[in-house]
């Protein structure tokens, strides 16, 4: 673990780190922490946390392999869940090295919510009324509002646009104050595309006459996740294309309306250090990036 800047988040003028622009081929992804913003390549992951005395802890680190990953990852629907593995197996370790709450599932609102939606899901999905569509639809709306309206306006939604604005200056070469806080590879824009494949699974069950049945409905399900991250691949390759946009709009409005808020400066500069951290890593070659503010 590093420490960086000495100067507490009410300072106006304490110096943001600042990461490089980015190199060709650096992918990147991350999620929102309690107090912070942990950010991930294809190998390696590193995460900043503002500390109560001000400073930014920054931790950092490789990922974890999966055996036999060079065949999962050639095997379409298993490369996804593959990958998904991967990159939620980062979090005990984070948190072992953190050591005090900060994965967001840590805070209490959302675990509230969380467990308000599971109910929601169970008795809804037990019920028989409507079109298997308009259920479904049913089922994935009550499955995630009670969490959208805990996240909404909440210090870990400001931290979700931090990361989100300090990966999209990463790509762009723009300043992070004035990138978007919305991005169209956040988890959020799953949303369509597991519609579509919950549809899919589903309707498979029923025709099957499984639709009760513990194991059939867990490799469903894990099959619904696994496509939805191949439509969710497809859809960043085609951007333009009517379908890939209409897919995406569900969740950037997810994204505009509940998940993400502006974030502060100070929250800016703790997911500027994850990503300083995370290219150091890397070793990506640098070029000249606009100056915070342009």
């Amino acid at each position: 673990m590093t420490t960086v800047g000495s100067a507490p988040p009410s300072q106006p003028n304490a110096a943001p780190p600042q990461p490089e622009a980015p190199s060709a081929g650096l992918r990147l992804g991350g999620m929102a922490l309690r107090d912070g913003v942990m950010l991930q390549s294809d190998r390696r992951w590193a995460a900043a946390v503002r500390q109560p005395d001000g400073r930014i802890a920054v931790y950092s680190g490789d990922k974890a392999r999966l055996p036999g990953r060079e065949l999962l990852t050639r095997v379409p629907v298993v490369r996804g869940l593959a990958r998904l593995a991967e990159a939620m197996a980062v979090l005990p370790g984070l948190r072992r090295r953190v050591g005090a709450p900060v994965l967001p599932q840590e805070d209490p609102r959302l675990l509230a919510a969380t467990a308000a939606s599971a109910v929601a899901t169970v008795l809804l999905r037990r019920s028989r009324r409507g079109s298997p569509v308009a259920r479904e639809a049913a089922v994935m709306g009550l499955s995630i509002a009670p969490v959208l309206f805990a996240l909404r306006d909440s210090e870990l939604s400001r931290f979700h646009g931090a990361e989100h604005k300090s990966v999209a200056a990463y790509e762009t070469g723009e300043a992070p104050p004035q990138a978007a806080k919305e991005h169209e590879r956040c988890g959020s824009n799953l949303v369509g595309p597991l519609l579509i494949t919950n549809l899919a699974t589903n309707a498979m069950l029923r025709r099957a006459g499984k639709q009760n049945r513990p194991l059939p409905v867990l490799m469903a399900g894990l099959a619904s996740i696994g496509a939805a991250v191949e439509l969710f691949a497809w859809m960043a390759r085609h951007r333009g294309n009517p379908v890939a946009d209409l897919l995406r709009r569900p969740g950037l409005e997810l994204q505009r309306r509940f998940t993400t808020s502006e974030p502060s400066q100070d929250q800016l500069d703790v997911a500027q250090a994850a990503l300083k951290e995370l290219v150091r890593l890397e070793g990506a070659a640098p070029e000249p990036q606009a100056a915070a503010g342009a």
